[in-house]
């Protein structure tokens, strides 16, 4: 059997290879993880405010409307809000999904390619994925993007190891361990 991956290049391009069972690695499943449920907090962050204001705003057009009865009218006024929920809430959650998932890849990417987790690899991750969502405001933005996203990026990071030393065991270490367990599967099996 082939022995572990011992380059950065090598270990970055198991991180979206199947394996026997066409299954991808546990770090790709939670990115895709990590970002749906981004989305749906977006969707939901920006759905809510936008679904109050719309219901407000529908039944401050519609004093003069006439309802078939107080049913119509609430229904009417749900819609609205509805409508508004959906709106908003899809223009909030694309964005907050594609960040976050910029963000993960990039952290991830940086964590297998190095085969190890640090604070930088964190602010590298949120500088990047800044830089790259403020790039169309021209420098300035490129720029204010990459310090909001480093400074935003080093307690994320921070918050996450902190979250996996209290776990027992890091994902760099289980993973080298995975790694290491089916490679003398596989040479025992040999």
């Amino acid at each position: 059997p082939a022995p572990p991956p011992d380059t950065g290049w090598e270990r970055l391009r198991e991180l979206w290879r199947r394996d026997e069972r066409e299954r991808y690695p546990e770090a790709t499943i939670n990115i895709i993880k990590s970002s749906f449920v981004a989305g749906l907090a977006g969707w939901v962050y920006g759905g809510l405010p936008a679904f109050y204001q719309g219901r407000k705003a529908f039944i401050d057009r519609s004093h003069g409307e006439l309802f078939l009865n107080r049913a119509d009218a609430v229904q009417a006024a749900h819609r609205a809000g509805l409508r508004s929920f959906i709106r908003y809430g899809w223009r909030w959650s694309w964005r907050v999904a594609t960040f976050v998932m910029l963000f993960n890849m990039v952290s991830t990417g940086l964590s297998v390619y190095r085969n190890k987790t640090t604070i930088g690899n964190f602010a590298s991750a949120g500088a990047f994925t800044g830089a790259l969502f403020r790039v169309h405001l021209g420098l300035q933005g490129l720029a204010g993007g990459f310090v909001f996203g480093a400074v935003f990026g080093i307690p994320a990071g921070g918050l996450l190891i902190v979250m996996q030393k209290f776990a027992g065991e890091t994902l760099d270490e289980r993973r080298n361990r995975e790694r290491r367990e089916l490679y003398e599967q596989k040479l025992a099996e040999w």
